[in-house]
């Protein structure tokens, strides 16, 4: 006789998101409330302050929060070439830890068993093509978070979806770093918090 299997995600995944979204919700109030202490930190600490930002643009992968605005920051600070640079890593490993979360969601949840029972055609979405790994993330909003979470459950080759994640992330990085530059004229502190 075989044993009736669990699909309900495990107590340790909740757990998991439940954690990163209070601890970010704690640096975001902290980030809009304390932006001059932040920006010097992060300005004065070189090497440390980009490793910084690179650690804070995986953390965020975790979460529903967007990392544009902290692209902007740091094109401000750091100039758009090194901006993008860091933005582009930085949401590359996000993307890693988001296809993990996905990976980890398809495996408690059934996923793959179930696809293609989903309705209007969803099952049958090409989630391994480069053109729809691309396309999707060039989608404003969702459409990254929901690409990098679809290609964890559906097992996508990981090259694949790391030189397709890298084209639009690194294109989208440059677009933001060079505005966030463009506002080093403005009173970026005043605006960030603004956001908040």
């Amino acid at each position: 006789m075989t044993q009736p299997q669990n699909n309900a995600p495990s107590r340790r995944t909740i757990l998991t998101i439940l954690l990163s979204l209070v601890i970010f919700a704690g640096l975001t109030f902290f980030l809009a409330h304390d932006m001059d202490r932040f920006q010097s930190l992060i300005r004065q600490s070189g090497l440390a302050g980009i490793l910084i930002g690179l650690v804070l643009y995986t953390l965020l992968g975790a979460t529903v929060i967007p990392s544009e605005p902290l692209t902007m920051l740091f094109g401000a600070l750091f100039g758009p070439l090194a901006a993008t640079v860091i933005a582009g890593t930085g949401n590359v490993l996000a993307a890693v830890v988001e296809y993990y979360i996905g990976s980890k969601l398809a495996g408690a949840g059934g996923f793959v068993e179930r696809k293609e029972k989903l309705p209007f055609g969803l099952g049958r979405l090409p989630v391994d093509s480069p053109v729809f790994l691309i396309a999707g993330r060039m989608v404003p909003g969702a459409g990254p978070k929901l690409i990098s979470v679809l290609g964890g459950c559906c097992r996508v080759p990981m090259v694949r979806y790391l030189w397709t994640t890298a084209i639009p992330t690194y294109i989208g990085a440059a677009l933001f770093a060079y505005g966030g530059f463009g506002l080093q004229r403005l009173d970026v502190v005043a605006w960030f918090q603004s956001l908040f």
